[in-house]
């Protein structure tokens, strides 16, 4: 990897050039002329590690596209007489679902492995990639072009650590995969069973957190009982029931009509989680975004 490449944990206009004269040292002007494509000559980005797009958002974008235009460029690089997508891939599906013939185009000059960086760095630093699809597109960068996992985090601004523990989610298999790709379980659960050894357990220990609906704290302990039952012949060791530490515990009449005051002064669901004799938690759920931010201007009050 060459030196003077610009450092992509900046974001697309590392590629783009734009940093040319901020004064970064070795900032790599791939600027182009700017103007409007036909979408039928824009082709799809082969290296997209995107592999699901939200429908609703999509229609939420066309809406806005429909009303005011597309306000930023794609970026395209020339691919014989068509155009190759490199960045925007929504705003191009989002333009073509609002009948656009025509939309605002960057052309730059990129090989594949630039073009590779910049579909990374839109997805991961302007609309994030399930962990999976993450996983995917560090993986065959890092096949392609056979980087270490640390040179990929420096390309990337991120902690090696963090590459290396979305990379290993590849390890687990496919039903496992198929939860953390799908929201069913949460990365810090896909954490856990990646230190189980067997394939086998990994799976069953992940039926039990969507069938229990466990949290990342019950499903540790419930693998740490699993390590103390008895092998073979021998007889079963007892232990307890894991007991998910967020789950609420006793409440009195007095905290029970607290929560339903509270419930109707905010008009959100709330709970008040027992924990002890002087401890507990307040859970506040909020389902739109006016919810949270007429919660937060309360909470500032």
């Amino acid at each position: 990897m060459e030196a003077t490449k610009p450092r992509l944990g900046r974001g697309l206009s590392a590629l783009l050039g734009d940093d040319a004269n901020n004064g970064e040292v070795g900032a790599v002007d791939h600027s182009g002329p700017r103007m409007t494509l036909n979408v039928e000559r824009i082709q799809n980005n082969p290296f997209q590690p995107r592999k699901t797009f939200d429908e609703d958002e999509i229609a939420h974008l066309s809406d806005s596209i429909r009303n005011h235009g597309v306000l930023q460029p794609l970026v395209v690089r020339q691919v014989g007489e068509q155009f190759q997508l490199i960045a925007g891939e929504r705003r191009l599906r989002a333009a073509q679902k609002a009948g656009l013939a025509e939309v605002p185009v960057h052309i730059v000059d990129f090989n594949d492995q630039q073009v590779l960086e910049a579909a990374l760095v839109e997805n991961i630093q302007r609309s994030d990639l399930n962990p999976i699809e993450k996983a995917q597109g560090f993986k065959e960068y890092l096949d392609r072009y056979h980087i270490t996992q640390e040179q990929l985090a420096a390309r990337l601004g991120m902690d090696r650590s963090s590459v290396s523990n979305l990379v290993n989610l590849l390890h687990l298999p496919i039903e496992v995969q198929d939860a953390v790709r799908l929201q069913q379980i949460s990365l810090g659960h896909a954490k856990i069973l990646k230190g189980v050894s067997e394939a086998e357990k990994q799976v069953s220990f992940c039926k039990e957190v969507l069938m229990r609906g466990l949290s990342v704290k019950a499903l540790e302990l419930l693998v740490k009982q699993s390590k103390l039952e008895p092998q073979g012949g021998e007889e079963p060791v007892p232990v307890a029931t894991p007991v998910d530490p967020l789950e609420p515990g006793a409440k009195t009449e007095h905290v029970k009509a607290l929560e339903n005051e509270l419930r109707q002064k905010l008009s959100l669901k709330l709970d008040i989680r027992v924990k002890g004799k002087d401890r507990g938690q307040f859970v506040i759920a909020f389902d739109s975004n006016d919810d949270f931010e007429r919660l937060i201007d309360m909470l500032r009050r």
